[in-house]
């Protein structure tokens, strides 16, 4: 059944990819239309999420917001699909680098210094991987979570390293950065997904209680590796800019949960100022802070 899935699906995937940006944006129109007010996809978890993360809004300001972001949830979701089949001259075109993050990236190759890359689901991070191993001399490693359908996890897969990313499965990351040491390379990590309560660094994050992996600062204190974080700001529809800056520059040095508040307290941050391109329909705060 996924593989009668995934073939009915490819060319209607493979069709919107191949859409003129305007066409591309009314599809999303559509679709939006079908998933705000027909299908209602998941519309009591992003509100519930808005109403806790903004306990000052109304519920006027609250439902502004949350059609903001289903709106831009339609935007990204066909973006991606768009991966398959962008020029490389496009893809620069869309997703641009500041001067000033370009100088990071570059100071940090001359130096032969690897380092982390720690960002959250905001803005397109899909495609401001794709811009970096196009313009950074960095070789660029991003993890993820296999998708548990093999036919859909090699198309992300392909999509992804089309223009030169390589994946780190999440169970093996320690393990091949350690392997890959003596290169000159980045490697990205998506730091606001959801560990379990246990086993977590917990803060308080958009006024809650919010558990953060503590992989991206061990790791980094582990190796040494300069911690830089990335956001990327959509600047109108379809294009972005994307901003970094070194948080850390010798993570042995840092005290206990440091790095883990630092890059939590950014991308909260970066969500007030622009809340609707945030990833509102994730489960974040499913797990309560253990007693």
């Amino acid at each position: 059944m996924k593989a009668i899935g995934y073939y009915i699906g490819l060319p209607f995937i493979y069709l919107v990819s191949v859409l003129p940006f305007p066409v591309l944006y009314l599809v999303s129109d559509v679709f939006f239309f079908l998933m705000y007010y027909i299908l209602g996809y998941r519309k009591k978890i992003v509100y519930e999420n808005l109403k806790n993360s903004f306990p000052e809004k109304s519920h006027t300001e609250l439902k502004q917001l949350e059609k903001k972001f289903f709106k831009y949830l339609c935007d990204l979701f066909l973006e991606t699909f768009k991966t398959l089949t962008i020029s490389q001259q496009k893809a620069k075109q869309h997703c641009k680098f500041t001067n000033e993050t370009m100088a990071i990236f570059e100071k940090l190759n001359a130096e032969k210094k690897s380092c982390i890359i720690v960002m959250g689901h905001f803005g397109n991070w899909e495609w401001a991987g794709n811009t970096f191993s196009l313009i950074c001399k960095q070789q660029l490693y991003v993890i993820y979570h296999p998708l548990t359908n093999k036919y859909f996890d090699k198309l992300t897969y392909n999509m992804r390293s089309r223009f030169g990313t390589k994946l780190y499965a999440m169970n093996n990351t320690i393990r091949e950065m350690i392997k890959n040491k003596n290169e000159v390379n980045a490697t990205a990590f998506i730091a606001d997904q959801t560990p379990a309560p246990e086993s977590a660094y917990w803060t308080k994050f958009l006024n809650q209680e919010t558990s953060v992996f503590w992989g991206t600062e061990k790791i980094a204190q582990k190796l040494n590796f300069p911690v830089v974080y990335v956001t990327v700001n959509r600047v109108k529809r379809g294009f972005y800019e994307v901003n970094a800056e070194i948080l850390i520059a010798e993570p042995k040095n840092t005290k206990e949960g440091e790095i883990s508040e630092l890059h939590t307290k950014k991308l909260e941050s970066d969500i007030i100022k622009q809340p609707e391109i945030w990833l509102w329909s994730h489960r974040r705060w499913k797990h309560k802070r253990p007693k």
